[in-house]
């Protein structure tokens, strides 16, 4: 494997559900910590959808269950940009990386 270029700051967040009152929830965000990661564009499937742009993040490994490793119920914040993780899987058999599979929506 060659070795990402961790070049962007990323702010990991986890979703928060908190009472609205009327028996619901609304869902907010909060900071979990800052990752560097490589971000690059998934390989362009057949159709593109103009208000979705698939993505490649790599970060550093962290252990199972620490807070610090992205799961698919989180999501990465890049100033403006906020990219929602669809799925983690190990970069390689040392596991050194994580590649995290994820869309960036674009407001339409």
């Amino acid at each position: 494997m060659k070795r990402p270029k961790l070049n962007r700051k990323l702010l990991l967040e986890a979703p928060q559900r908190a009472s609205d009152g009327a028996g619901g929830f609304v869902e907010t965000w909060s900071p979990l910590g800052t990752l560097w990661g490589e971000v690059l564009p998934r390989g362009a499937g057949r159709e593109i959808e103009a208000s979705r742009l698939n993505l490649r993040i790599t970060v550093r490994s962290a252990p199972q269950g620490a807070p610090s490793r992205p799961t698919s119920a989180m999501r990465f914040r890049d100033g403006d940009r906020v990219y929602r993780i669809e799925a983690v899987t190990e970069a390689e058999a040392s596991g050194l990386y994580l590649v995290c599979f994820a869309r960036e929506e674009v407001a339409a």
